[in-house]
């Protein structure tokens, strides 16, 4: 490789690792160290195309979603392993309640299956249209329609404020009323 296509990748890196790091701790589940090392796998094969690659982030983000189901067809005899529950928070319920839903969000994607995470974290987080989905994850755009709506409501299940009311609905603040005035 040229010094200079070796300067464009390491700018790349650079540049682009983080998004690229939590988009993989995303298709992974919250394995850190798998992530890290899909994003390794990914951009080792982007180096070695780098100059015929036209689209850099692109080609990485491919690499990882189809490293991710390799991954996944070879594990399917493995069994899927469960998120400890989470202790209650002992702050101040307002200011962390997006901490917390935030949270409980990332508890529940950890309790979907492999291949329900991998749908919504393309479709909603990637936001990928359900045919490049299906292109993606190797099945017809009618699995990724019915596995994205059973993910869905699994999620509202696992974490109410995701329902349709929303957190809004959900959370009512508390009052006080200060002794001798009257509301």
């Amino acid at each position: 490789m040229k010094a200079s296509s070796q300067d464009e990748f390491r700018e790349f890196v650079a540049m682009r690792s983080t998004a690229l790091l939590r988009l993989a701790v995303l298709l992974t589940g919250g394995d850190r160290h798998g992530a890290e090392d899909l994003l390794q796998i990914a951009l080792m094969k982007a180096y070695g195309r780098w100059a015929r690659i036209e689209q850099p982030e692109a080609y990485v983000r491919q690499v990882m979603y189809r490293q991710q189901v390799n991954r996944w067809r070879l594990r399917r005899h493995r069994a899927e392993t469960t998120v400890p529950v989470l202790p209650e928070s002992g702050g101040d319920a307002d200011a962390g309640a997006d901490s917390e839903l935030r949270i409980a969000l990332w508890a529940a994607l950890g309790r979907l299956t492999k291949r329900q995470r991998a749908v919504v974290v393309l479709r909603y987080f990637e936001d990928l249209p359900e045919a490049e989905v299906a292109a993606l994850l190797g099945c017809p755009v009618g699995t990724v329609r019915s596995t994205a709506h059973r993910s869905l409501a699994k999620l509202r299940v696992l974490v109410p404020e995701l329902g349709p009311e929303g957190p809004a609905k959900q959370v009512q603040p508390l009052s006080y009323t200060p002794k001798g005035v009257r509301g």
